[in-house]
């Protein structure tokens, strides 16, 4: 595997779980704003929501990635 996509290997592993702590906290705060502003509490469930989607499309990019040079 060449530099870049070792690198990209790296880095598409460190977001997909770093996006997930960003999500998880997004879903934390909005149960807890829940009782004090309902839609606050919305806005962060749809930001956790799309912060998902892209840990999807991360993980998509990881499987090709893998694709690309024959599963290693």
């Amino acid at each position: 595997m060449d530099d870049v996509q070792e690198k990209l290997r790296i880095l598409l592993d460190y977001w997909i779980e770093h996006n997930g702590e960003h999500e998880q906290e997004f879903r934390d705060w909005a149960d807890k704003a829940a009782s004090s502003s309902a839609e606050v509490a919305k806005q962060l469930q749809k930001a956790a929501t799309k912060m998902a989607s892209v840990s999807d499309e991360l993980m998509k990019a990881k499987q090709a990635l893998s694709k690309s040079k024959g599963g290693h």
